[in-house]
């Protein structure tokens, strides 16, 4: 199996050695490059094609936001985590709104960080225990645009969301449901289109909030 090739973007030096040192003990991870700036980070995305960006919040010329966002506009097939100090609403959310497909705390473990790396450059998305509740509680509250309704989905389009649910990537999920990648895709952006929705987690948690997707489905 290839090595999950790694982009680092933090802004002090000492930490952005730590987590290089963290990965490089671990077996299955190449760190391709590091960057103390969102524009750099965004430049070497654009020059190495990293699979996964351990990204910072607080960042010289862009921001974690903005770089992100710019990241996944010019390569979409790169993910992004987020690794920051701050739980706060004003990072989290504009983070996963821009494409982060995950948030984490600095305050987590290296196993806890490189099975997160694994888990998005699956496709998956992973978020810190204190970042999830933040999550289940927005979207428990959120209505979407117009009434919509647990039959406005059809089976095979629950059959994904309750996968995604699970974490699985879209090439999981096909195997699963003996459907290709992008036939996966292409019900995703269904569900998106109808709940009025833009990622992965909020559809998800949406979904189990409504109940829509109960314990049983995620055995």
């Amino acid at each position: 199996m290839e090595p999950v090739r790694v982009l680092l973007v933090e802004d002090h030096s000492i930490v952005r050695e730590g987590i290089r040192q963290l990965l490089e003990q671990i077996p299955g991870f190449t760190i391709v490059g590091e960057a103390a700036d969102g524009q750099r980070a965004v430049t070497l995305v654009m020059q190495l094609s990293p699979d996964v960006v351990v990204m910072d919040v607080h960042l010289p010329s862009l921001n974690g936001i903005q770089a992100t966002k710019a990241i996944k506009a010019c390569c979409p097939n790169t993910h992004v985590l987020a690794l920051s100090a701050f739980a706060d609403d004003r990072y989290v959310f504009p983070l996963l709104v821009a494409g982060a497909n995950g948030y984490l705390l600095k305050t987590s473990s290296g196993d806890d960080l490189a099975r997160a790396i694994r888990t998005v450059q699956a496709g998956g998305t992973v978020l810190d225990p204190q970042i999830q509740a933040k999550v289940v509680n927005r979207l428990a509250k959120r209505q979407p645009q117009g009434k919509v309704m647990r039959e406005d989905l059809t089976e095979r389009e629950l059959d994904v969301l309750r996968a995604v649910a699970q974490g699985k990537s879209n090439k999981e999920i096909g195997e699963r449901l003996t459907i290709s990648p992008q036939t996966v895709q292409a019900h995703l952006k269904n569900v998106y289109g109808k709940l009025h929705m833009n990622s992965r987690t909020e559809v998800a948690v949406y979904a189990i909030c409504r109940g829509w997707i109960t314990s049983e489905h995620m055995e």
